[in-house]
């Protein structure tokens, strides 16, 4: 392994540790965590910004399917420096350059991320600009199109789209050339009406699955990542047989869909999308992926983000309101504050 000179006296680095799987209130700061070493494949990553996401909280009650088991070093989403390389890497980028991408205990001051996912800073922007683009917008990319099969004029229908990837689902809906129709509680409208949504509803109005009816005759895509409150909607407004969900969340808890469902109710297409999951198994899927978001990137279609960023330590108050659904857009941790 190769050590950037002037990190190698930084032996412990400050980071959120969960101690238990009772939820954010266990995330604890830790100033005496040993620095990660990269292993095969891998870079040392001096972290300058940390990504929130609703998997932490999930991960933080054990729920979230082949998450870490406590105690551990949260957070799995970051961008920051390269610092060094384990063996075996490949390397296009040198020390110091500015990337960003997933991997195990990103609520700390280091932390290794495999070299194959990793994408660099683009060129202008700042570190915190460039959060979400490889979970983010690579998740509401893969619902929309290999997943989605979007094509233009569909109408899709975003769930919680005042979210980091609800967002992302809406701006790239509209440039596939898609009619989208967009939930968010009242409180964060102004958010979503700023992204140009065609319709805008609340997505705890009680005939909610009623007026998407009334406004479309029936969706052929849904974006879900709500779960129980939206899923029964999801599936009533899709339209039958040619209509497509792609489940990748579920804030508000898990909802069941039986064989009967699908038969004689619901003859819809559901589709389970974990980006984690189709990195590993589709390799080649998630490169194009990346791919087309540099696409994307040089078309202007991905504008900089402007995440919130907290210091470290206010990491488990900020999972608690995500938690709560008190949080809009993307949300970051500083290490280094």
């Amino acid at each position: 392994m190769e050590i950037n000179e002037q990190h190698a006296a930084e032996q412990t680095v400050r980071a959120l540790v969960q101690r238990s799987h009772r939820g954010p209130k266990d995330l604890v700061l830790t100033t005496d965590q040993l620095r990660p070493t990269p292993g095969p494949g891998e870079y040392l990553i001096r972290v300058g910004a940390a990504g929130v996401n609703f998997a932490d909280v999930m991960q933080t009650h054990g729920t979230y399917g082949g998450g870490p088991q406590a105690p551990y070093v949260a957070g799995f989403e970051a961008v920051g420096e390269i610092a060094g390389v384990g063996p075996d890497v490949e390397s296009p980028f040198h020390f110091g350059t500015h990337v960003l991408g997933t991997g195990p205990g990103a609520f700390a001051q280091y932390m290794t991320m495999p070299a194959a996912g990793v994408l660099p800073v683009p060129s202008g922007w700042s570190d915190v600009e460039a959060l979400g683009l490889v979970l983010n917008w690579v998740t509401a990319l893969a619902a929309l199109k290999p997943l989605g099969e979007i094509k233009t004029g569909d109408v899709v229908l975003v769930h919680a789209a005042a979210g980091g990837v609800g967002q992302a689902a809406v701006r790239l809906a509209q440039h596939y050339g898609a009619r989208v129709i967009a939930t968010a509680s009242p409180a964060k409208h102004d958010t979503v009406k700023a992204l140009g949504a065609d319709e805008l509803l609340d997505g705890r109005r009680p005939d909610l699955a009623k007026e998407i009816t009334r406004l479309t005759g029936g969706v052929d895509l849904v974006l879900e990542s709500v779960g129980q409150a939206t899923f029964g909607t999801s599936l009533a407004v899709t339209k039958p047989f040619t209509g497509r969900v792609v489940v990748f969340g579920a804030a508000s808890g898990d909802a069941g869909l039986s064989t009967h469902d699908l038969i004689f109710t619901h003859q819809v297409q559901v589709k389970g999308l974990h980006i984690g999951a189709l990195a590993a198994a589709v390799p080649s899927l998630y490169r194009s992926l990346l791919v087309e978001i540099e696409a994307l990137l040089a078309q202007g279609v991905y504008p900089p983000g402007t995440p919130q960023v907290h210091p470290l330590a206010e990491g488990p108050a900020v999972l608690q309101q995500l938690e709560a659904g008190q949080t809009r857009g993307k949300h970051a941790l500083d290490p280094w504050r």
